[in-house]
Formats: structure tokens, sequence, C-alpha cells
């Protein structure tokens, strides 16, 4: 009997007893109704029997018709336009797909910026005349000499120095004579008469040693060295052979060089991260392996309002003359270290508003996780929110994941419910 005798038998017997005996065979035929196949990558792929993706290529996958709404109806919220994806192994491996953990490190919130050097302003000296008169000699001949405390900075000629001598060595002499007289009142006046005599050419910075010399030998000078108060560089220089100079006139101006100011400007997002004592690392691109560490000892109390940023100051002390005011030096400013949960800077995706990862929850199946991202430390992020530790984000092809998700987020919203 063959297969077609066999069944028109069977067929006959069932309807003529009433037995029903095909029922089996039939529910053997019935997975072929209720099976579709689908394309994981792009689930609107939709066939009744088995082929490839006509988007992708992959091969569709089988599932059961009663499976696709019961996916629907759970299928995660969109994130930011974005949805949860699920992509195959071989898939995976073609992407290059690579996770890594969420982990805690001890992190320090480092700023990096570019100052200018200038001279500390307390370092300035000004060099003045207490008195009229002529420069005769100049000992300091142009701008940019290095000279040191005590040195003869010129020679000037004065009228009113030379009056000033000479009552000094009239009150000398009476009270070399009059030091012995059996008056006390003469005596004693005798005395305060040169010690007031002394105390105006001391008021004029005319040195003790002048004094002294004017005492022995007993010859008034006709011009008398004026000596720098303080050593430093000569950054500026009004003095000239042969003019009139006044108390008003600032002839010499000297700055001390060994102690320098670095002046920085910071965005406002960075004025949290910067408090007064914070140390600081100073650096020149024309001084490689050499750096100056310093403090900030000043925050602006106002924004620069034409480039919206904060002047900050450094300090350091420079010795020898490697830093020269009005270069440019790199400045980076280290925070306080802390415990932050950290990703790598791959992980994040910028949104245009609140960044986010793609958590890796097994088996192919990545989460966009919207997350408030911390400031960034070398190659990783803070996360202040959104993640917990251990849990593993995508570090590599995660653009490409997050195409894939925005792509299946707009399909999936224009899909009829």
């Amino acid at each position: 009997m063959n297969a077609r005798t066999l069944m028109f038998v069977l067929v006959a017997a069932i309807v003529g007893g009433g037995t029903v005996v095909l029922v089996p065979a039939c529910r053997r035929d019935a997975p072929a109704e209720s099976v579709e196949y689908f394309c994981a990558m792009h689930p609107q792929i939709v066939r009744d029997r088995p082929g490839d993706c006509p988007i992708c290529g992959m091969k569709l996958e089988k599932r059961q018709k009663g499976d696709a709404a019961a996916a629907h109806q759970h299928a995660p919220p969109s994130t930011s336009g974005r949805t949860t994806i699920t992509i195959p192994p071989e898939r995976r491996q073609l992407l290059g797909v690579r996770t890594e953990a969420a982990r805690e490190e001890d992190v320090s919130r480092d700023i990096k910026t570019v100052g200018r050097v200038s001279i500390d302003e307390r370092r300035i000296h000004h060099q003045h005349t207490k008195f009229e008169g002529y420069v005769e000699h100049l000992q300091v001949s142009f701008t940019g000499q290095l000279v040191q405390k005590g040195d003869a900075l010129l020679s000037i000629h004065s009228p009113e120095l030379v009056a000033m001598q000479e009552e000094y060595l009239a009150a000398y002499r009476a009270q070399a004579r009059l030091s012995q007289s059996p008056l006390e009142s003469v005596a004693r006046g005798s005395t305060d008469l040169l010690a007031a005599a002394r105390q105006r050419l001391l008021l004029w910075d005319i040195r003790p040693a002048d004094i002294e010399r004017l005492e022995r030998s007993g010859e008034v000078r006709r011009s008398l060295d004026l000596h720098a108060e303080r050593g430093g560089y000569v950054v500026e220089k009004t003095a000239f052979h042969g003019m009139r100079v006044t108390p008003a006139d600032t002839l010499f101006k000297i700055a001390d060089l060994s102690h320098l100011w670095v002046m920085a400007d910071l965005y406002e997002g960075e004025l949290p991260w910067v408090r007064l004592g914070q140390p600081a690392d100073v650096t020149a691109v024309h001084a490689p392996g050499r750096m100056w560490k310093g403090p900030v000892t000043w925050i602006a109390p106002t924004v620069d309002p034409q480039a919206r940023t904060i002047k900050v100051r450094v300090e350091i002390d420079i010795p020898g003359d490697v830093l020269k005011p009005e270069m440019f030096a790199d400045i980076t400013l280290h925070g306080d270290t802390h415990r932050a949960l950290v990703v790598p800077d791959s992980a994040v995706i910028e949104t245009g508003g609140k960044p986010l990862v793609f958590v890796d929850h097994g088996e192919g199946v990545y989460e966009p996780r919207p997350i408030e991202a911390g400031p960034k430390n070398g190659e990783r992020i803070e996360v202040l929110s959104g993640l917990a530790v251990g849990e593993r984000v995508v570090v590599s092809a995660s653009f490409l994941i997050d195409s894939e998700s925005s792509l299946k987020a707009a399909i999936s919203a224009q899909a009829p419910q």
C-alpha cells in the first residue's frame, strides 16, 4: 500500500467511524503556521520563511508569533531616542565590541592651563632722590642691568646738598670745640645741633659712610652718589647724563626677579575646583625637564566680561633667570584626591543633553543608560550617578551601537501598536 492509499484509508476511517486519528498529524503541521522569522538587528523585518535580512544580510532567527507581541509589550522604554538592543555574537565580533567594568579609583581634579609670567609687584622698587640736582655721572647706563643692594647708580650735583654738607661740617667743628665747655647748656646745645644736622643728611638718603668720610676729610663734595636701596634688574631707566632731577622723578625702576608671578585664566566652570594654597606645577617649553612648584595665592574677585575667565595667580621661586617676565608657561593645578567611580572616556556618548553609556547585560544585550558625568581625569571620566561599581559598559564601537539603538527606537516609535 502506497502512502496516498494509506492516507485515504485513514481519512475514510475517521469520517466513517468518528474517531479523531489525524489530530496529532494536524498538530505536527501547526507549528509551520505559528512560527515566524525575524532579524535580531532589525526587528521590523519579519518573514514567514527562513532567509536573510534585506538590510544587514544576517540570517533571520526563528520565534513563535506570540513571542513578538510579548517582546513588544515588555520592550524597555527608549532613552533619549534610543532603546535596548541585542547583537548576535558574530555581529559583536565584526564590530569589535569591547566592554569594561566601572570601578572606583583615587582621583584628583587637575586643571591644565596656560599662564603668563609677570613681575611680583611687591618686589618692584622705584629709586628717587630726596633733593633736586643734576646728573653728573651714570654708573648704571642701560635698562636690564643687574644691580646689587648698595651699588652706586649715579652721581648728583645739588647746591642744596653742598649747603647741607657745609652746615654739617660747621656743626661738627663747633661740637668738637664746645663739648668741653664748663657750661653744660653750651656743651649739650652743640651736641644737639650736630645730631640735627646729621639727621637731615640721613633723611636725604646720605649714607652713614659718606657722613663719616665728610667728618674725616673735612671737605665738601660737589656731588654725591645715589645708591640702590634694593637689588634686582633695572627694568626702567629715566635718568640721563646732565638732566635735572627732582624728588618727583622715578630715576630707576628695579625689580627682583628671583620670585615671580604666573597669571593664568580659568573658565567659570573650573572655579569650584580652585582654592587658595592649592599646589601647582609650572613648566616651560624652552626649559624641558624643568619644573617649578608654587601655591595659588590669589583668585580674582571678578570675571573678565569679554573672555568670561577668572584670573588666578601662582607664585614661584626662580633660581637664576630661566623664566622671564612676559614668557608663557604651562600650569597644572592639582586638586584634592578623593574616591570616585570612573569609566573610560570612550564609553561616554555626548547626546546634546545628558551623556549616556551602553551597559552590557550579557548575551549581547546593551542598554542605553543616562549618567551624570563629572570631571575628566586623564583618559577616565568620573561618574557621579547612573552607574554602579562592577557594571560593564561598552568602551569600543559604542558609536556604532548608539546608531543601531537610535534606529531601532525610531522604527519602534513608527510601528503600529
